[in-house]
C-alpha cells in the first residue's frame, strides 16, 4: 500500500475509486478489491495538513482483466451507505468521454446515483452517473447526468426513457448542454459523432477486427474442397513382380491351360490348391469323370450258333 509513481504504475490495470466516505481506509479498500482479483497497490491521496483523504483512491491490480472485472462488478456499490464509483484510471480521463452526456430532469428525491446508474445501464456502458445534491441540505436537487461511452446508447436511452415515469415522476431525458458557460449548444452534434467514429476506427489493437479466412481455407463447405488448380493425376505404375519365395516351385507346364480354363475358355481349372508349397497335388477323386460301365459295353448278345453249323443228325 505504499505510494508509487505514475511511471511505475500499470495504468491499464489501475482503477479509480471515487465517492469514498471519510472513514474509508486503505486497508478497507484493499480488502474490498481483493474480492475480484489480486491487488498490487492501493494509493489514497491525503491532505498534508489534516491527513484526511480526499474522497478517492487508486487501486492497481495484477492484470488488466481484473481491473475490467472490478469496474463491472463493484461500480456503484454502496460503502457506508453511499455508492462508490469505480472507473478506469487512464492518464487522460477525457479519453473515454466522447460527448454522449445526458441530462436527466425531474428526478424524485429518493433517486440516488446507484438507482440512476442501474436504470440507465440497460442501454449501454455508463461511464458515470451523477445526481446533483444541495450542499446545504444534502438532498437531491431533482436532476442529474449520465455519461455513456457511445452515442448509440445515449440515443436509445433518450428514445426509451424520455417522458417515462421513474419513481412516480415523469422524467425528461435529453442531451446536456456543453460546459462552456454559454448553454447554447448541446452534446450529440454531428461533429462529436464524427470524432467518436474516427476515434473508434483508430483505436488500434483494441478495435474489433473483421476476421478474414485465408484463401487456402475452404469457405464453401457444401461444394467440396477448394479448386486451386489440382495437379494432373498420374497413372499408378504396375506393382513390381514378387520375388519367388524360398521353397516355392515354378508353376507346372500346364499352368497356362489352367488359367485359360479358369477364365471361361475351357473346362474347370485343375485343383492347384497345394501348388507352390513343396507338396504334390492330391490324387484325383475315385471314379473321376467315370460313370458305371454300361452293361455289355461294346458287346451285343452272342448270335445263336455263331460260327457253327447245325449239329449233325444223330445216326442210327
Amino acid at each position: 500500500m505504499s505510494r508509487r509513481d505514475n511511471q511505475e504504475r500499470n495504468q491499464e490495470a489501475t482503477v479509480w475509486i471515487g465517492g469514498l466516505e471519510p472513514q474509508v481506509s486503505e486497508e478497507l479498500v484493499w480488502e474490498l478489491m481483493l474480492q475480484v482479483g489480486p491487488v498490487v497497490n492501493v494509493h489514497m491521496p491525503r491532505d498534508q495538513v489534516t491527513t484526511n483523504h480526499q474522497g478517492y483512491c487508486f487501486c492497481e491490480f495484477r492484470g488488466i482483466e481484473d481491473a475490467d472485472y472490478a469496474i463491472r462488478v463493484l461500480n456503484m456499490i454502496k460503502l457506508y451507505g453511499k455508492p462508490i464509483r469505480v472507473n478506469k484510471a487512464s492518464k487522460d480521463k477525457k479519453e473515454n468521454e466522447i460527448g454522449a452526456n445526458l441530462f436527466i430532469g425531474n428526478l424524485a428525491p429518493e433517486v440516488d446515483e446507484k438507482l440512476l446508474f442501474d436504470t440507465f445501464s440497460a442501454f449501454g456502458c455508463v461511464l458515470s452517473a451523477k445526481v446533483m445534491m444541495d450542499p446545504d441540505t444534502g438532498t437531491s436537487r431533482g436532476f442529474g447526468f449520465i455519461n455513456y461511452d457511445s452515442f448509440e446508447a445515449a440515443d436509445a436511452s433518450i428514445e426509451t426513457m424520455n417522458g417515462q415515469f421513474f419513481c412516480n415522476r415523469s422524467i425528461a431525458v435529453s442531451y446536456a448542454y456543453k460546459n462552456d458557460g454559454t448553454k447554447t449548444e448541446r452534446h450529440g452534434t454531428a461533429a462529436e459523432r464524427l470524432l467518436a467514429a474516427n476515434r473508434s476506427a483508430q483505436s488500434g489493437p483494441n478495435a474489433p477486427r473483421k476476421f478474414a479466412m485465408p484463401q487456402m481455407m475452404n469457405t464453401s463447405f457444401n461444394s467440396g474442397p477448394p479448386t486451386l488448380g489440382r495437379p494432373p493425376q498420374m497413372s499408378r505404375p504396375p506393382p513390381p513382380p514378387m520375388p519367388p519365395q524360398m521353397g516355392m516351385r515354378p508353376p507346372p507346364m500346364g499352368m497356362n491351360m489352367g488359367m485359360n480354363m479358369a477364365m471361361g475358355r475351357g473346362g474347370p481349372p485343375p485343383n492347384r490348391q497345394f501348388f507352390g508349397r513343396g507338396m504334390p497335388p492330391p490324387p484325383p477323386p475315385p471314379n473321376m469323370n467315370r460313370g458305371p460301365p454300361p452293361p455289355n459295353m461294346g458287346r451285343g448278345p452272342p448270335p445263336p450258333n455263331m460260327g457253327r453249323g447245325p449239329p449233325p443228325p444223330n445216326p442210327g
